[in-house]
């Protein structure tokens, strides 16, 4: 940045040179046009050669200048520029890394698009602010520095009058500036909004195809349009009446210098090339001058923008991680009394449920749709902390454990499969960050997908497209489990994951499950009883609280809520069967 300016100081140095080269150049002709009149024959010629060498002397060195002008412009464009793009890059990584901070619920009250524009947009805006706006407004402080000195060097009377529409210009510009800060904050709130609505139709494309809602929500994303459009218009319509207004102060400059500068040069007191260079000072700062405006518009954009970014830096981590310290999970799990109640909708998801699995225990979760199973697992990977009770992982409160070890020996398969717009070898390997293929298609084998992938145009290779878009509900759910088994973890949590799979399939992944599972603590979430599976505890949840607790025969013998679920299982295998 300093370097920067110096290279500005330098630059602006030989540009406010060339005016006062070609004044004694013009000085030069006049005095020797007076002579020229004078002289006849050969006296003639050769003042006419001395005049013409003269002025070519007087060119090389306004080219001369030139070129050192062009030179130490490019050294300054590749300091401050570079160093926006520097800071740039380092802005946008402290953004990402600071999303990645934040917890479960700021995603749930925050929409993709409009974290997407404050990461893109945003800081777009800022960039701008800190490169072109910065470099143009350090040039036009020292060019007027520089120039204003010259003039007031050759006549402050003149300088006084060629500078009077200046100060109606710097008003303009107050009243100004703060119109184009209000609109651009809207224009910005309302490119977030488009952003946000792009993102959940392309995501949701097969959604709007299947109800053939195309037209509506092209008309929606219109109407939404027309807003952003109408605003950004209206932001045009300021630059619009701003821009003439300042070439008509800046042409009324050169009238006033070539009224008042022929008046003086009438009186004697200056020269006719003091015109010529006044004029030229005066066209030097019209670039400046008018570029106040489109400065001032930057400034106040990347002033919303940093704003708007800097409601997300400073928002800090509700989950925190107390510790870096390594050591070893073994995976037994308490739950004492929990009560929790989601923080973005308020709604009471668990009411003082308790239970303890030792190491290598198995639990299986049952109940209904919204009865808190699923809370359970974000409660046991600590997306969110719990509002009363407490869970302890190996006797130690989970807020004590470090985070990351514990979410790194936990294997989750959620029950919203998410896959990266990436290959299968990928989102497999995701799992525990290896590239050994032999591990990753033996989990694959494991999970039941192996033969699949193998089918698939480009094997282990095939990009699965954004969120596994190219795959059935099943592979999705399989792959999702060799991702999770492959970093091969301590504790297991298995959300609903066999429900897009097929009988048979979901027998072959229950028989390694049986063997996997064997020293490893595992809390099962599902909707379907696995008699197959040997469970240690099975508690049913109704409303957030445990209804029923027990094995599975002696839930058979109680005759509730497990024992009804299992009679309709039963009876739907046997219809399935016939």
């Amino acid at each position: 940045m300093l370097l920067g300016m110096a290279f500005v100081i330098a630059q602006n140095y030989f540009k406010v040179w060339q005016p006062q080269i070609i004044r004694e150049a013009l000085d030069s002709v006049v005095d020797n046009l007076k002579r020229y009149k004078a002289l006849e024959g050969a006296e003639a010629d050769a003042l006419f050669n001395e005049i013409a060498q003269g002025l070519l002397v007087f060119g090389l060195m306004v080219v001369g200048l030139a070129l050192l002008m062009g030179v130490f412009m490019y050294f300054t464009r590749q300091t401050i520029i570079v160093m926006s793009r520097h800071i740039e890059y380092d802005l946008r990584n402290e953004i990402f890394s600071h999303y990645e901070k934040l917890d479960f619920a700021f995603y749930k009250r925050n929409n993709t698009g409009d974290l997407m524009a404050r990461i893109s947009e945003d800081v777009n805006k800022v960039r701008m602010y800190l490169g072109p706006a910065v470099l143009y407004a350090i040039n036009l402080v020292f060019l007027f520095v520089l120039v204003i000195s010259s003039m007031l060097r050759v006549s402050p009377e003149l300088t006084f009058y060629c500078l009077l529409p200046l100060p109606i210009l710097s008003v303009s510009i107050y009243f100004v500036s703060n119109l184009i800060n209000k609109k651009s904050e809207q224009i910005q709130r309302q490119l977030s909004v488009l952003n946000s609505l792009s993102q959940e139709v392309y995501s949701g494309i097969r959604v709007v195809k299947s109800y053939v809602q195309e037209s509506s929500i092209g008309k929606y994303f219109g109407q939404e349009s027309d807003q952003f459009k109408d605003r950004s218009m209206e932001l045009a319509r300021v630059d619009a009446l701003f821009h003439p207004l300042m070439l008509l102060l800046i042409g009324m400059s050169t009238l006033i210098t070539i009224y008042v500068g022929g008046l003086q040069v009438i009186k004697g007191n200056i020269t006719p090339g003091n015109i010529a260079e006044f004029v030229i000072y005066i066209n030097m700062l019209t670039w400046p001058v008018t570029a106040i405006g489109w400065i001032a518009s930057i400034i106040q954009r990347a002033s919303a923008s940093q704003q708007r970014i800097n409601e997300f830096l400073k928002e800090d981590p509700l989950i925190t991680n107390p510790s870096t310290e390594t050591y070893p999970i073994l995976g037994a799990i308490q739950f004492d009394d929990v009560s929790f109640v989601y923080p973005d909708s308020g709604i009471k998801a668990l009411q003082q449920v308790s239970f303890s699995l030792k190491k290598g225990e198995k639990l299986a979760i049952v109940g209904k749709t919204g009865s808190g199973k699923t809370t359970i697992a974000d409660l046991l990977l600590r997306m969110y902390d719990v509002k009363s009770g407490s869970i302890s992982i190996d006797g130690k409160n989970i807020q004590q454990h470090n985070l990351a070890l514990l979410r790194d020996r936990i294997g989750y398969v959620p029950q919203d499969v998410f896959l990266f717009s990436n290959t299968v070898k990928n989102n497999i390997a995701f799992g525990a960050q290896v590239n050994d293929e032999k591990s990753v298609e033996k989990y694959a084998e494991h999970a039941s997908v192996h033969n699949e992938i193998l089918e698939l145009e480009n094997g282990y290779e095939t990009i699965v497209g954004e969120r596994g878009v190219t795959l059935s509900g099943g592979q999705k759910q399989r792959i999702s489990i060799a991702r999770a088994f492959i970093k091969e973890p301590e504790i297991v949590l298995l959300d609903d994951c066999l429900s897009a799979v097929d009988t048979n399939t979901e027998k072959h992944i229950l028989q390694y499950l049986k063997g996997a599972l064997k020293d490893k603590t595992t809390i099962i979430i599902t909707h379907r009883i696995y008699s197959f599976l040997k469970f240690d505890r099975i508690i049913v949840l109704e409303n957030g609280a445990i209804s029923e607790q027990g094995t599975h025969d002696e839930l058979l013998k109680t005759k509730g809520f497990y024992y009804n679920m299992y009679q309709k299982q039963m009876l739907e295998d046997l219809e399935f069967k016939s």
